[in-house]
């Protein structure tokens, strides 16, 4: 198996390391990100990485960018090992660790703001509904269950955290750090990308429940979707066969996770803060294999790291 990477060390200026990626200056023009094996759950990230997860969320991204190229400017200008390094060539020998998990991108200036599109009233959604009936202070329509559908789908913004919950945030609210033009333009390209996924991904058995993009503005001025796309981890991905509005969804993510750390709480073994408790084997195994499945199932083959990306 990968052997996992929970913190890169490359020759290159850090940017700045979140709860997943590691992002790395390569020129002005330019930035490498690394995803790598950290998972968080409950806004904790744990100790323990889960192999090949960082590879996942780099390759569906590259794989949906590649979908969307045609109607959708995006950052990635490549997820291959071996271009990126005739590219940086410094990265040379660091090949392995990197192998699956980097991608070169055109460097953003990135809006302060999450393209969140919902097309089930699932998570925080689901939360606020039940308790005021609104979504972001707005009213949704009376009588919804949880996991109903949305038709058309929600657009919710939320602020960007690097650490702890975004929040949800009204469309004038949006406008009024971002502008009108913006602000029309990012939802546009939002639910374009949405939609696109969501067909495609129904055709694979598939409900892309909601998901979260980020966009930025490059030198030249486009707009650009940057950072993940369409992934386990900014999406919520439901097998359409199991489907049944009126109570949660089976996930194709890191639920394993979420329900032994559900349990870890319940019988007081764990307070819900950090420093997380150590993941067992049979947990890491399983979360790492439903990553697996998601991009097997989404792209219509397993993940190959051999060759080229």
């Amino acid at each position: 198996m990968t052997t996992a990477l929970r913190a890169s060390a490359l020759p290159l200026p850090l940017l700045r390391r979140g709860k997943v990626r590691d992002v790395y200056v390569v020129d002005d023009g330019h930035l490498l990100l690394v995803a790598s094996d950290r998972v968080s759950a409950f806004d904790v990230v744990m100790d323990d990485p889960i192999p090949q997860k960082g590879a996942v969320l780099t390759q569906i991204t590259a794989w949906w960018l590649r979908q969307l190229a045609d109607e959708v400017a995006h950052h990635m200008v490549s997820a291959d090992i071996d271009e990126i390094i005739a590219t940086v060539p410094t990265l040379g020998p660091h090949r392995n660790a990197l192998h699956g998990r980097a991608m070169l991108c055109v460097r953003t200036e990135v809006f302060p703001v999450e393209c969140v599109v919902r097309g089930y009233l699932s998570g925080s959604a689901w939360k606020e509904y039940r308790a005021t009936g609104t979504l972001a202070g707005e009213a949704l329509p009376a009588g919804l269950r949880e996991s109903d559908r949305f038709d058309p789908p929600v657009f919710s913004p939320a602020t960007k955290a690097e650490t702890g919950h975004d929040e949800n945030i009204t469309i004038p609210q949006m406008r009024a750090t971002l502008g009108e033009a913006v602000t029309v333009e990012l939802e546009r390209l939002a639910r374009l990308v949405y939609t696109r996924g969501r067909d495609l991904a129904a055709m694979r058995g598939i409900i892309i429940a909601d998901t979260k993009f980020e966009f930025g503005r490059a030198a030249d001025g486009r707009i650009l979707l940057i950072d993940e796309a369409l992934t386990p981890d900014s999406s919520r991905f439901w097998p359409a066969a199991q489907y049944a509005p009126g109570g949660p969804q089976a996930s194709f993510d890191k639920q394993p996770l979420r329900d032994w750390l559900d349990a870890e709480r319940g019988a007081g073994r764990w307070n819900g803060e950090a420093p997380p408790p150590t993941l067992p084997p049979e947990v890491i195994e399983a979360t790492r294999l439903r990553y697996l499945d998601a991009y097997a199932r989404i792209t219509g083959a397993p993940l190959a790291l051999s060759g080229h990306s």
